[in-house]
């Protein structure tokens, strides 16, 4: 075991001096205190409006204490958003990783116009996610849409589907929507984990006599460990949070076969005009994300 010089205390790893613990301090004051403003205030309010019936018909909140939670814990419609919820994230996630990783590998190939191809590729995540909304809506539309047209040409379907109409239908074209904006972003992520990879160990493989399966298995994918860890949190998270995509392709429907949590909160706050309910759905739906951003936390900044 290394012992320190002489004349030298030893300091952990990561220690500061006092003068650069406050030059730390002022850097992050302007971030904290604009995290203050826009993220933790707007939380602290909505968590104590959550113990509140207010509407904006009423005068003033009414406290209620824990009777908007035990509302939700007991309304099947919102415990419905919960399902729906789950079968929206799981399905876009696992949806993504897998294509994302595809393309990435397509990409790691060494072909012609292999730049070109990669530029195009982020063309779905450059877009605005409403204008990416409009075009599924429109490939997708029971009457003219492109995919009808598609199926009922090579002999899939005798007569047009109404994608959009039905409760499968609807989540696979959310789901379908998130996952075609979400591809970019994945494969860059697996992209750059391949570039780290040493090629003459793929190269030794292919003399050893393994096909591109096995090195996939043995050698790509335990390489890219932490990067699907990484890429599944934040996959998570962000379709947790998914609201315009939906909003803008179904509206919560058909029949609430796509109100997602996020579409609760919208519905409570600006149909129902239920700010206190709205409040409650939203705190809950925080702690849901929570124990899956400490996972992304760890992951990322975990030391190997």
């Amino acid at each position: 075991m290394a012992t320190p010089l002489p004349g030298r205390t030893h300091r952990k790893p990561g220690y500061l001096k006092r003068g650069d613990r406050l030059f730390a301090y002022v850097i992050l004051a302007p971030a904290m205190a604009a995290f203050l403003v826009m993220v933790a205030w707007p939380f602290i309010d909505a968590m104590s409006m959550s113990f509140y019936s207010y509407t904006v018909y009423d005068p003033e909140p009414v406290f209620i204490g824990l009777d908007n939670f035990r509302t939700i814990l007991t309304d099947p419609y919102v415990l419905g958003s919960w399902v729906t919820t789950a079968i929206f994230v799981a399905g876009t996630t696992l949806l993504t990783m897998f294509l994302g990783l595809s393309w990435a590998l397509l990409m790691y190939q060494d072909f012609a116009g292999r730049g070109v191809f990669r530029t195009m590729t982020l063309l779905p995540w450059i877009l605005p996610s409403t204008v990416s909304a409009f075009i599924w809506a429109w490939m997708l539309n029971g009457r003219y849409g492109i995919v009808n047209v598609l199926m009922m040409n090579v002999g899939a379907i005798d007569s047009p589907v109404q994608f959009l109409s039905n409760d499968v239908g609807a989540m696979v074209a959310i789901i379908l929507t998130r996952t075609w904006i979400s591809i970019p972003l994945f494969m860059s992520f697996f992209l750059a984990g391949l570039q780290g990879m040493d090629f003459q160990q793929i190269e030794a493989a292919r003399i050893d006599g393994a096909g591109n399966l096995r090195i996939v298995k043995r050698l790509i994918l335990p390489h890219l460990k932490p990067v699907f860890l990484v890429t599944g949190a934040l996959g998570m998270i962000g379709n947790l949070q998914q609201f315009d995509i939906i909003f803008a392709l179904t509206g919560g429907g058909p029949v609430r076969a796509t109100s997602v949590l996020s579409i609760e909160v919208y519905k409570q706050a600006f149909q129902n005009w239920s700010l206190g309910m709205a409040s409650a759905i939203g705190v809950l739906w925080v702690f849901t994300l929570m124990p899956i951003v400490i996972f992304y936390l760890r992951s990322l900044f975990r030391e190997d």
